[in-house]
């Protein structure tokens, strides 16, 4: 993690008055086959889309809770990023966006059999959300549902 001090004054005095959210406990579910059986699902925070899917919004209030499908043949190259925070350089992720969504990596563990396959679906949503109520309530249960009616055993989350 970075130095506060390297934070402009605007993201500093957010940080400092956020209520941060504690989960206690943290949910976790032992895996019930070997990894190399599993189906892998990447759900990324970067904000990435599609060429052809709408932007994320960056002006909706507290973030937009919406996400994106991002099927598993799909190029990583045709990666958009769109996160809206200014809390870090974005550069790296538009130059290789496997650094916060590793489908190269992934299809590698694939063919070399340390994972079993690859979702027909990965997914996408905004970070930075500063009111995550509706995401909790609305998007994460919708995510989930896509997941489950796709046998995903197990999935990486990659926050951004």
């Amino acid at each position: 993690m970075g130095d506060p001090s390297e934070f402009s004054f605007a993201v500093r005095a957010f940080l400092k008055a956020y209520r941060w959210r504690r989960i206690e406990p943290v949910p976790f579910s032992p895996l019930q086959k070997p990894l190399s059986a599993c189906r892998l699902a990447l759900i990324s925070s970067a904000g990435f889309t599609l060429r052809d899917q709408a932007p994320f919004d960056k002006s909706a209030q507290g973030g937009d809770m919406s996400f994106r499908k991002i099927p598993s043949e799909s190029a990583t190259s045709d990666l958009v990023e769109s996160h809206r925070s200014e809390s870090f350089d974005h550069d790296g992720l538009v130059r290789d966006p496997n650094l916060a969504f590793p489908l190269d990596g992934a299809r590698a563990l694939v063919a070399d059999g340390r994972i079993g396959s690859l979702a027909a679906m990965h997914l996408s949503l905004m970070g930075s959300i500063t009111a995550p109520g509706r995401l909790i309530a609305h998007t994460a249960p919708e995510m989930a549902a896509t997941l489950v009616a796709d046998a995903v055993d197990i999935a990486l989350l990659i926050p951004v």
